[in-house]
């Protein structure tokens, strides 16, 4: 078979998507393109940070520019609130232990990208946040490589 895209791109842009994230990407360089679970693990872990830099940066930006508009500002003003009334951001550490332990967690809506929106929506400063999704990243990543080899051996 011959292939378009190479197998570490499509793993890269896979991690890089906000739907799949490690959680997909390294069974697909696993199980489709043969690599190493070593090899999957740092393909997919890069991928999925990629994109977090850029969302903690201009988060921020879009939604100012959204609130210049009578229904955005409505929308951001209703949705911090609400997210700050049921958060406890007395507690910034607590917040940020929570937060790489939420997108570490290999379940839908809980990887990088849902991370990113809770650290702005929670007010986190840009290194903390990026320190704990980070950290979610790579432990999401061992998670998701553990279970695939575990798949593999079972499979033997």
């Amino acid at each position: 078979m011959i292939q378009i895209i190479p197998g570490w791109l499509t793993t890269l842009i896979a991690a890089f998507l906000p739907i799949s994230e490690v959680r997909g990407a390294i069974p697909l360089a696993v199980g489709v393109y043969g690599y190493s679970p070593a090899e999957a693990y740092l393909i997919s872990v890069f991928g999925n940070l990629l994109p977090v830099i850029p969302l903690l940066l201009f988060l921020g930006p879009v939604s100012e520019y959204l609130r210049r508009f009578e229904i955005g500002d409505r929308f951001f003003t209703w949705l911090f609130a609400r997210t700050r009334r049921k958060c406890l951001q007395d507690h910034e550490n607590f917040g940020l232990t929570a937060l790489a332990i939420f997108v570490a967690t290999p379940l839908p809506m809980t990887g990088a990208w849902t991370g990113c929106a809770l650290a702005f929506l929670l007010g986190f400063r840009f290194w903390p946040a990026f320190a704990a999704i980070a950290t979610g990243i790579l432990l999401a990543g061992a998670v998701v490589t553990a279970t695939v080899m575990g798949v593999q051996f079972m499979m033997l």
